[in-house]
């Protein structure tokens, strides 16, 4: 296994993604991969996503009206925690020698089952579940997906994810 090294220059992180080969993935199914960095919702970033998906319901975005909720805080969307799946792809993903490009696919399944609290501390623990050959050279990573939000017993959400390498 190769591990290729890449700065990430907006937030001044390195990533690493695990270089395998076509022969080796059944290694890799099945196997609960190491858990990623822990990341911070901060307001700052679930107002821009508000602004982005125009949906500015006051449990996001207004921190005074939040705080009289049984949350007792704003909280992220949902999708914005789904959305930051990219992010966390570049600790725990694996990507094809070969491979020249990847592309998300979608999801099989999406449950949001906690909601995450402003400030609060979420990461990712993976497991690749299935890789399929769709067309010749068109891989199907199948990865079963689950973000755990720091000291609470339910994660925020669980998900399969589908994405596509493209190899060369």
């Amino acid at each position: 296994m190769i591990r290729s090294r890449i700065k990430n220059s907006n937030l001044n992180k390195k990533v690493t993604m695990k270089i395998i080969s076509k022969d080796a993935i059944n290694q890799y199914i099945g196997v609960d991969i190491e858990p990623t960095d822990w990341f911070v919702v901060k307001q700052e970033q679930i107002n821009q996503f508000a602004d982005c998906t125009l949906d500015h319901q006051f449990i996001h975005t207004d921190p005074v009206k939040a705080q009289n909720t049984m949350f007792g805080s704003t909280i992220a969307h949902g999708l914005l925690s789904l959305s930051m799946l990219p992010y966390f792809a570049e600790s725990f993903g694996y990507l094809l020698e070969g491979a020249k490009i990847g592309i998300n696919y979608g999801f099989d399944k999406v449950r949001f089952v906690h909601p995450v609290k402003v400030n609060s501390r979420i990461r990712v623990h993976a497991k690749l579940l299935e890789v399929e050959e769709k067309n010749p050279g068109q891989y199907i990573f199948k990865t079963e997906i689950i973000v755990e939000i720091e000291g609470e017993k339910k994660p925020a959400l669980m998900a399969v994810w589908l994405a596509m390498q493209i190899v060369t």
